[in-house]
């Protein structure tokens, strides 16, 4: 069956049903050609990561090409955890609020020290935000509709059943060989981006290599779906030797459909392949919920901590995206929201170098920048696992006197770490930035992700992220100056008279007085600000941002 031929409501069923689609396979007319096809843009693999970068390309016009030697969608929940941010990006693509009508939403976490609750606490404590911390929600219910959206624009090609066997990069682009059940053929990508996985075909036929540090300890993933309803709330929590586990770590989270993701600690020693069998998982389980609860085994997998990265993520015209870039240890929910985060950095960056707006040096930009953002995912993976799993007597009793303290001290709550949960990164560094000039308090720096705040507009309800341009936004607090409306390529909202910031929210998140201007890159990162700018500074800071400058 085609794709596009695939009705709507096969997006919106069970998850047993979304897990069943099947693409099929479709001939392509470039397998019929005497010499290969040109496309501007081809990306390996159809997950989230991959899905997330052609949604964003079509949409802004690009055709996109996306090879997937799969036909289905993930099988388990795998990645579960997506993060505000990565639901704001979700909202510009379009599939934000379905996968908020889905998940499970919530912000606070508990930390317990065998059955005693040490604190709690909460990932979005103040109001006047429109997305969650967080929601849990199945891998497979996220590509279903990150798919169904895709299939609604026509300027992205999908192609199920399609092997990437060879890479052959050049100068001006890559020659990739594909095997298909109909046999191989050939096609020429301008740029490839591989967003194919941990272990990456792409990167090991270019011969390259993801380096760091395998830790010694091996984590059981169950999903049980529940017969009743659960006395755990929606909350995120975290047991240090408890006593249904002992010795080890647990953490529990909720998911839609009544299924529960249990993560259990088991220790380098524990066999893999006897572990996953039903007959050792279930009593496992029933210590943690009861002897008594009804569940079924929804999904497990066992998996090794391990924090990887290339030494660098752009080759000339083949860029890797996600996990094949970057592998963090699952504790902080750190993987596909960062890789989601790479999609977005590098849309607009294509998409302006194609159309002639900017050179590649602009592509080139994703390298170091998104290279500083996994460096920040991979240092607090790298510390979560080592106080979670500690391997020398002497980490042992440093975390357990920190755990002790933190019943009753605040200090120690810091330094108790069960996976510091995923932020976006603050790309302090990037050569795309204007540093400042004036003085400013607070977050919101050159490099950060513009913070969210509720407006009205025209007296209906709205918010600052989804009033932003597609392109470059100039947020002027007040009237902008007359030369402001001529900047090519720039949107200008004017706080207080296109949007009203009624809470008087972003004023405050952004330290602005009357006047005060923000510069926001397609992609939400704030790259310059000033008090009262002029026209040659915003377009100086224009040219840097778009790396003419740089």
């Amino acid at each position: 069956m085609n794709p596009r031929d695939i009705p709507t409501e096969a997006f919106h069923a069970s998850g047993a049903e979304v897990q069943a689609i099947d693409f099929g396979y479709v001939r392509s007319p470039d397998q019929d050609r005497a010499t290969p096809a040109q496309h501007p843009i081809v990306v390996i693999g159809a997950g989230p990561v991959g899905l997330s970068l052609a949604i964003d390309l079509a949409q802004r016009g690009q055709r996109v090409v996306v090879l997937d030697n799969d036909h289905k969608l993930s099988i388990g929940s795998r990645a579960i955890c997506f993060a505000k941010r990565t639901l704001e990006i979700w909202d510009r693509l379009g599939v934000g609020q379905r996968m908020v009508d889905k998940g499970v939403s919530w912000n606070l976490g508990k930390v317990f020290l065998r059955d005693e609750q040490l604190y709690e606490f909460n990932l979005l404590p103040e109001e006047g935000h429109e997305r969650p911390a967080f929601i849990n929600l199945q891998q497979y219910y996220a590509e279903a509709y990150l798919v169904e959206r895709a299939l609604q624009l026509p300027g992205i090609d999908i192609r199920w059943h399609n092997k990437v066997t060879a890479v052959q990069s050049r100068a001006d682009g890559a020659l990739l060989s594909i095997d298909t059940p109909e046999g191989a053929y050939q096609i020429d990508a301008q740029w490839l981006v591989a967003c194919d996985g941990a272990r990456s075909p792409t990167r090991q036929m270019l011969g390259l290599e993801s380096k760091g540090r395998i830790f010694q300890d091996r984590f059981l993933i169950a999903d049980v779906k529940l017969a009743d309803e659960a006395n755990f709330p929606t909350e995120r929590w975290f047991w240090f030797d408890p006593p249904f586990h002992p010795n080890q770590s647990v953490l529990l989270h909720r998911q839609p459909d009544n299924v529960w993701r249990i993560d259990f600690q088991l220790g380098w020693d524990a066999d893999p392949e006897e572990e996953k069998k039903p007959e050792n998982i279930i009593p496992r389980v029933q210590a943690l919920l009861g002897a008594d609860a009804q569940f079924e085994l929804d999904w497990a997998s066992v998996y090794t901590f391990a924090c990887l990265r290339m030494d660098q993520f752009v080759h000339g015209r083949v860029i890797f995206a996600g996990d094949s870039a970057h592998g963090v240890s699952p504790f902080g929910a750190r993987g596909a929201n960062s890789g989601v985060q790479d999609a977005e950095n590098l849309a607009w960056k294509l998409d302006w170098v194609l159309r002639g707006r900017a050179s590649p040096a602009l592509v080139g930009t994703y390298g170091p920048e998104r290279e500083y953002a996994a460096d920040e995912n991979l240092c607090n993976s790298t510390r979560a696992t080592d106080f979670i799993t500690p391997k020398s007597e002497v980490s042992r009793l440093f975390r357990d006197a920190a755990l002790h303290l933190a019943r009753e001290y605040a200090f120690a709550r810091r330094i108790v770490n069960s996976g510091r949960l995923s932020v976006p990164a603050t790309l302090h560094a990037s050569p795309l930035n204007t540093p400042d000039t004036d003085t400013f308090v607070g977050t919101q720096v050159p490099g950060a992700v513009l913070l969210d705040a509720p407006m009205t507009k025209q007296g209906q309800p709205t918010w600052l992220l989804r009033e932003l341009g597609p392109d470059f936004t100039l947020l002027v607090f007040g009237p902008a100056p007359a030369w402001a409306h001529g900047l090519p390529g720039v949107k200008v909202l004017q706080i207080g008279i296109d949007v009203i910031d009624h809470q008087a929210l972003a004023a405050q998140r952004l330290d602005a007085l009357p006047r005060t201007v923000y510069l926001v890159r397609p992609d939400q990162h704030v790259c310059a600000r000033w008090r009262t700018p002029t026209e040659a500074a915003v377009r100086d800071a224009l040219a840097r941002a778009t790396a003419a400058a740089v």
